[in-house]
């Protein structure tokens, strides 16, 4: 019988308030994917306010979260491990103008052993606590934990999370956009008709040659906006 992941974390900020994530039923291994950690603080502007009047779909971009926001540090466990790369908090600040951000990580260090999914939580918490320092807002946070071979449907390239993104939160996955630095998170844009974006920090170099087709390839977390937000970095998402 798969395990049952209990969590209650009370955490307090100043700059904006998290509310607890929630267990998904796709479960493999013993382990349930889950999201969590989504900002609920104040709106920071217009232009991503859940009570407007308009309620068409709206784009997103989809974060891989080690190598791609933050650096590589292989299985992190201790949320003082995370160290953002100096680029993530301007490039995020201004596509957080346009669209919803949300973060898609596979963590298959819990299914190996290495972490917990309670380490996980913390890390993503950190993660999500300090964006939102510099009023960046993570909509929701949504992690698989399985190891490629337990046959879960959450790990990337599959789309199960950004289906529950265009579901939970009226996203329109044409205009949106994933962003990442291994070939997987390509695939997973591409697999909803959404755009991928191959980043070469962390192990994006080391796999560029796994590339197949007209890949977008761009150095960092700065160069993706600015293909996203247009090289001139007109005010307008380039969808």
């Amino acid at each position: 019988m798969a395990a049952l992941l209990v969590f209650a974390i009370v955490c307090n900020y100043s700059q904006a308030d998290v509310r607890p994530d929630h267990i998904l039923k796709e479960k493999g291994a013993g382990l349930a994917c889950y999201a969590g950690w989504a900002y609920c603080g104040p709106e920071r502007d217009g232009t991503m306010n859940d009570h407007r009047s308009d309620k068409s779909p709206r784009p997103a971009v989809f974060l891989d979260r080690d190598g791609t926001i933050i650096e590589d540090r292989g299985d992190l466990a201790r949320p003082s491990q995370v160290a953002f790369f100096a680029d993530t908090f301007p490039a995020l600040k201004r596509l957080n103008r346009f669209f919803e951000l949300f973060i898609v990580t596979n963590q298959s260090g819990v299914s190996k052993g290495a972490m917990t999914i309670e380490d996980v939580k913390r890390v993503n918490t950190r993660v999500v606590s300090e964006l939102a320092r510099f009023d960046i807002r993570i909509r929701e946070t949504y992690v698989c934990p399985h190891k490629r071979d337990d046959g879960c449907r959450c790990i990337k390239p599959k789309p199960y999370f950004l289906r529950k993104a265009e579901t939970d939160h009226g996203i329109d996955l044409t205009r949106s956009f994933a962003i990442g630095d291994h070939p997987h998170d390509v695939t997973f844009a591409e697999n909803v008709g959404a755009k991928g974006i191959y980043v070469l920090s962390g192990h994006g170099e080391k796999h560029r040659d796994e590339l197949s087709g007209d890949v977008v390839v761009v150095g960092g977390i700065r160069e993706a906006a600015d293909h996203i937000l247009g090289p001139d970095g007109r005010e307008s998402p380039n969808t």
